[in-house]
């Protein structure tokens, strides 16, 4: 018998932010291994009768491997929940490792990161025509686990773009620092997402030299994503995407005249 273990993204929060895949994999699965303390509990409520559900929130990487290898002899489905997306701080490289020395199949199943989910509230884009076209996924150094020596947020924030800040807001004054130091000007637009999509979601707009202040008057130290970035900025779009522009021409529309040379006149190819 072959069993396998599926790493499910579970989304931000909500429940139904749960990828249609995942949630079918959490209705099916045998074992549904999953952390208190990051997973809201509606997420597994729709398990099948019979699953064996384990919080996983005081479990060792150690402690799951006999559960595997009971899911591997008896040929059971094991979903292996985890917040937001599995890829983004998962730490789910060792547990592929892990199946593999046990000898039990996996895949995994994408899910809604936070970043995602605050953009949506907030109701911005995180990429702007001239304003900013990249996107930094990152978290401030100096914690408990150590960062690559090239990876400083000071560093990143030279840039200019916008940046999606994780696991840093029991250290908001010294990431309010590294940012300001990095470039961004004072009044860079912020937003502080807290809990994002969760029944007690809170979603707030600050300057960037408000940051730390904001952070400590709501005693925000966990489940909290930090976006910074010009592009944030609560105004019209000074420049807006070609790609909707009636001057603008791909395979499935052609180019209007006059439209194609108010473009050019603008430096845009046509």
């Amino acid at each position: 018998m072959k069993g396998k273990v599926v790493f499910v993204g579970a989304g931000p929060g909500a429940p139904d932010l749960i990828t249609v895949r995942g949630a079918r994999v959490l209705a099916e699965a045998d074992i549904i291994i999953w952390a208190s303390s990051l997973v809201s509990p509606d997420l597994v409520a729709g398990h099948k009768r019979g699953a064996e559900l384990i919080d996983s929130a005081s479990a060792s990487l150690e402690d799951l491997t006999p559960m595997y290898e009971r899911a591997r002899d008896e040929g059971l489905l094991v979903a292996r929940v985890h917040t937001g997306d599995p890829a983004i701080y998962g730490a789910t490289a060792e547990q592929r490792d892990q199946c593999r020395a046990v000898g039990i199949a996996f895949e995994s199943i994408p899910g809604v990161s936070a970043f995602s989910a605050a953009a949506a509230a907030a109701e911005v884009e995180l990429t702007l025509p001239e304003v900013a076209q990249s996107l930094i996924l990152t978290r401030l150094e100096g914690g408990r686990t150590p960062m690559p020596p090239r990876e400083r947020v000071r560093e990143f924030a030279r840039h200019g773009t916008t940046m999606a800040l994780y696991l840093s807001a029991a250290r908001n004054r010294a990431l309010q620092e590294e940012l300001l130091a990095g470039g961004y000007p004072p009044e860079t637009p912020v937003i502080i997402g807290h809990k994002v999509s969760w029944p007690d979601e809170v979603l707030i707009r600050c300057r960037l030299d408000e940051l730390s202040a904001t952070m400590k008057d709501h005693h925000w130290w966990k489940h909290t994503v930090i976006l910074v970035g010009p592009a944030l900025a609560e105004a019209p779009v000074a420049k807006r995407s070609h790609l909707y522009h009636p001057g603008f021409r791909h395979e499935y529309r052609a180019a209007d005249p006059a439209a194609a040379d108010d473009l050019r006149t603008k430096g845009a190819r046509a």
